[in-house]
C-alpha cells in the first residue's frame, strides 16, 4: 500500500504467479483497506503485467478439501470483497493483462474499473465446480446486466476488453502506457472535488442498487451537504468565478 497526497494505491504483487492470490494475501485486503484513513480520498488498486489470475488454485486441495475448509477459505475472500466494497471513498480498479475469477471479484468490488485495451476478463467457477457467492454475483449483475451474467458464468470463456467495455464490465478503455497517467488523471480528478457530494453520491447509489428507498438517513445526507464546508465553498468560488478549493 501507498500513498500520494490523497490518493492510495493498493498493488497486487506476486508477478511470478501473474498475481494469483493466495490466502494470505486475500487475508491481508481487510486490514490494508482498513488502515487508510479519512485523508485518503481515492484508493486505486492495481496490479502489474496483470491484474491478477484470480485465487492460487494450487491450494485448494490442502485449504479447500472439505466443505468446511472451502467454507472458511470462501468467507476470508469474501471478507476481502466487503472491505473493498464498503470502503467509503471511491475505489478504482486499473487493469491490465488477466483480470480473472478472484481478480475478477475485486475489479468488481471497485467503484470504476478502467483498463487497457489488451486486458482480458473472465470468471470461471464453472470449470471448478464452484457456485459464485452471492454478492459478488450481484456485482456482476449490477455492471453487465442478467444476461451477459449468465453468459459470463455459464460458460467461463474469457472475453476481450473491447467486449468489457461494451457490456459496461469497465468504463474505459485505454492503451497500456496511458492506463496509469489515466487512473492518476482520474484520481486527482475525484480527490479536487466536493467530498461530502462523493460521499453521499456513492451511499445512494449503493442503496438504489440494493433495491433500497428514500429514508431519513438519505435525507440526513441532504441535510449535512447544506451546512457543509464544502457547500459554503463551492457557492463562494462559484460567485466569485474561481476554482473552488475542497
Amino acid at each position: 500500500m501507498e500513498t500520494a497526497g490523497a490518493v492510495a494505491t493498493l498493488t497486487i504483487d506476486r508477478p511470478g504467479k501473474r498475481n494469483a492470490l493466495n490466502l494470505d494475501m486475500w487475508t491481508a485486503i481487510p486490514e490494508l483497506v482498513g488502515s487508510l484513513g479519512p485523508d485518503t480520498r481515492v484508493l486505486l488498486i492495481q496490479g502489474g503485467e496483470h491484474f491478477s489470475a484470480g485465487a492460487d488454485i494450487a491450494e485448494f486441495e490442502a485449504l479447500r478439501s472439505g466443505a468446511d475448509d472451502a467454507a472458511r477459505y470462501s468467507e476470508i475472500v469474501h471478507a476481502a470483497e466487503r472491505a473493498i466494497t464498503d470502503f467509503p471513498q471511491p475505489t478504482i480498479a486499473v487493469i491490465n493483462g488477466f483480470c480473472i475469477g478472484g481478480g475478477c471479484e475485486i475489479a468488481l468490488a471497485c467503484d470504476m474499473r478502467i483498463a487497457a485495451d489488451d486486458a482480458r476478463f473472465g470468471i470461471t467457477p464453472a470449470k471448478l465446480g464452484i457456485v459464485y457467492n452471492f454478492t459478488s454475483t450481484k456485482q456482476l449483475v449490477d455492471a453487465v446486466g442478467k444476461a451477459w451474467a449468465k453468459q459470463i458464468l455459464f460458460t467461463s470463456e474469457i472475453i476481450d476488453a473491447a467486449t468489457a467495455l461494451r457490456i459496461g464490465l469497465v468504463n474505459e478503455l485505454h492503451p497500456e502506457g496511458d492506463l496509469e497517467a489515466r487512473a492518476k488523471q482520474l484520481a486527482d480528478t475525484i480527490s479536487s472535488r466536493a467530498q461530502v457530494t462523493v460521499r453521499g453520491s456513492k451511499k445512494i447509489i449503493n442503496r438504489i442498487a440494493d433495491g433500497e428507498h428514500e429514508d431519513d438517513s438519505v435525507r440526513a445526507l441532504y441535510d449535512e451537504a447544506v451546512h457543509s464546508a464544502d457547500y459554503a465553498e463551492g457557492v463562494r468560488a462559484f460567485l466569485e468565478k474561481r476554482t473552488p478549493r475542497f
